[in-house]
Order: C-alpha cells, then structure tokens, then sequence
C-alpha cells in the first residue's frame, strides 16, 4: 500500500507496511520508494528509493487517470554483495522481523520464501492505482476503513472492510501467493447473526461447528426459495392475464426485522458482551486475542491453492469485538484470524459516492483474476 506526501522541494512516495506478525495492534510500518524533485521547470528529475544503496536514477510515467507507473534505471542497487541469500535474509529480518533459523516449519518456509521471489521480481518497474476509502453510513457494524489481519504462515495482510446493505466484505489490498490483492476474502451476512454457546461449550469445536453449518444451510434454503420465487414471478409476468401486485411474503418480513435487528445492535449505546475463547483445535497466529465479544454473524471465507486456483467460498464465522478489532473463524481450515483497524489519517481518500467506491472495488477485483 503507498502514499505520496510532499515534503519540500520532493513528493515522496511512501510504502505502507503492515507490522511483524503476528503482531496485529503494532502501528504501521513504512518505507519510501520513490522522490520526485520539484525544482526544475521543465522536467521532474525521478529518483527510486529501493534498496540499500541510497537514492538512484528513477522514471515515472502516467498511464491514465489515477494509474501511474515507476520503473528504476539503475536495477544494481537493489542488489547485494553476498547474493540472493544476503538479500532473502535481510528482507526476512526488515519484512517478518525474523531469521531464518527462527522459522521451523516447513509450509511456513515455503510460503515466504514464495513471497520473497513474487516481491523482488518486480521491484524495478510497479503500477499505482488509487484505491478510496469506503463511504460509511450510521446504519453501519463498525466504521468501515483499512484493518491489519492475521493469514497464518502468509503473515499479516492489509483487507479493507466494507458494507453494502445487509452485508459486509472485506477485500484484500495486500495479497499472498493463494490469494492475489482485489479479492473478497470474507463476507459476511449482517441478516444472519450467530449466537455462541455458554463459555463451557466454545471449548467443542464440534458444537461450533454444528451451529455455523446450521446457519449455512438456513442460507441456502433461503437462497433457493428466492430463486424459486423469483423464477415463478418471472412465470407470471409472461401470461397473458395481468396480475395484481402481491403483498409482502411473510418470510420477506421477517428477513427485514432480522435486518432492523442487527441494524439496532449496531446502533446500540451500550452492546452486550459475552465471554468469548477459541476452541482447542483451531489455530490462531495471535494468543491475545480479546476475550469478550459483541455480537456474532455467519459469513464465507475466500480459500484457494498456490496461484489462486480452484477457489471457493466456505462457511465461517465473523466475530466483533469492539469498534476496532474483529475476527473471522475459518471452519474448513480450522483457523482464526484477528484484525486491527489501521490508525493511520490518509488525506483526500474518501469516495465520492458510493458508486464510485463500487467501481474501483469491482476494477481491483478484475485486475486480480
């Protein structure tokens, strides 16, 4: 994620990095990558930032409107002495604020040493695109936004949360090598919240599970009654003899007071708490975890192979703690993941309007597959 911010006579493009894993409430790291000199009239001299050799030549060109593109001229300056593995050490240690021996599990070994090849492949030539910051509305959760979270051996990611009638998304900004970045790696259905067992029984995995697979095929019944009704409407419209508009359904209304609910709870001054703790089983990257929740909703989970392939949804849990931190329990991979908002005041980032925030999320996604 990047930024550019004016500091004298340069605009200085800035790298925002997440912090070590699994360290999700640490502030943001950053780096700069790039510095444009405004001195000259007539041309903009462009130096590249990267490396550990100190300012070099550097070029940037304008692709359209909000893309542009840098490319470095002096690539031997990313390089080091002592070869790749000098430099897969050191960006091990800047970038995981690890080192090698620290790290003994084999996926784990393979995933970032993946990330490290992906990364230092392109770091002469990079595209910027503008992303906006989602629009917010009282109705919502939370206040939408920017959040660190944890992806097991992937380290932290940076996913940006935002709502859209009855449900949540959360799209991926920074990606890894199952998940590229524009993908919707969490949904979650606002209409459908879950309610927790006593603390006893959070300890059985298999009660959790039974309740969130519950949930999953409460949805898909629904979704097939509408599919259906829709399908005999579109039926009806087509006989020769108009029809008179049908009332509301009675399953339509309860879906809007399950909605007005969960819209009230959002809205709630004082949100009830109840003890909350992972069962044993299900891993999680971060042990402090919060320990009491507000509310709980089902919701989907993005999971594919190395290169994003056979993607598929499967069913979870959202878990909302407080107005700043959330987690999502990923019940096929056994896994949780806990996310921070990210506290950082980026200027002049709002969307528009909300079609316009529409837009570019559905622009990322594309650019992803």
């Amino acid at each position: 994620m990047f930024t550019p911010a004016v500091d004298g006579f340069f605009i200085i493009g800035w790298m925002y990095l997440p912090p070590h894993d699994p360290h999700v409430d640490d502030p943001m790291r950053f780096k700069p990558l790039f510095r444009v000199h405004l001195m000259e009239r007539t041309s903009a001299t462009v130096e590249c930032m990267y490396g550990h050799k100190g300012p070099h030549s550097g070029h940037i060109q304008i692709v359209k409107k909000d893309e542009f593109s840098t490319k470095c001229n002096q690539t031997d300056h990313h390089r080091m002495s002592g070869g790749r593995q000098e430099e897969f050490r050191t960006w091990l240690r800047e970038e995981w604020g690890r080192t090698l021996e620290d790290i003994f599990h084999e996926h784990m070994q393979e995933l970032i040493l993946m990330k490290f090849i992906y990364t230092s492949q392109y770091d002469n030539c990079l595209t910027y695109r503008r992303i906006y910051l989602p629009p917010s509305s009282p109705d919502d959760l939370i206040k939408p936004g920017l959040f660190k979270g944890t992806y097991g051996s992937h380290g932290l990611e940076i996913i940006m949360l935002s709502f859209h009638g009855k449900k949540a998304k959360g799209t991926k900004i920074t990606g890894d090598p199952n998940i590229p970045a524009g993908q919707q790696t969490v949904e979650i259905d606002l209409l459908h919240p879950i309610q927790l067992p006593d603390i006893e029984n959070q300890h059985n995995f298999n009660e959790l599970s039974r309740i969130i697979l519950e949930v999953q095929e409460q949805v898909r019944r629904e979704q097939q009654q509408q599919q259906e009704e829709e399908e005999g409407a579109g039926c009806s419209r087509q006989s020769a003899t108009p029809q008179a508009e049908q009332p509301a359904q009675e399953g339509d209304a309860g879906a809007e007071e399950t909605a007005d609910r969960a819209g009230a709870a959002a809205q709630g001054s004082e949100p009830v708490s109840q003890p909350f703790v992972l069962p044993p089983g299900v891993i999680s990257r971060n042990k402090d975890y919060p320990r009491t929740c507000r509310m709980c909703f089902y919701g989907t989970g993005l999971i594919a192979g190395h290169g994003f392939t056979s993607p598929e949804r499967t069913p979870g849990a959202f878990v909302l703690f407080d107005d700043d931190r959330f987690g999502f329990i990923w019940l096929e991979l056994k896994s949780f993941s806990l996310y921070s908002r990210i506290r950082v005041a980026f200027q002049s980032a709002e969307a528009p309007s909300q079609e316009a925030f529409e837009e570019m999320l559905k622009n990322i996604q594309s650019l992803a597959t």
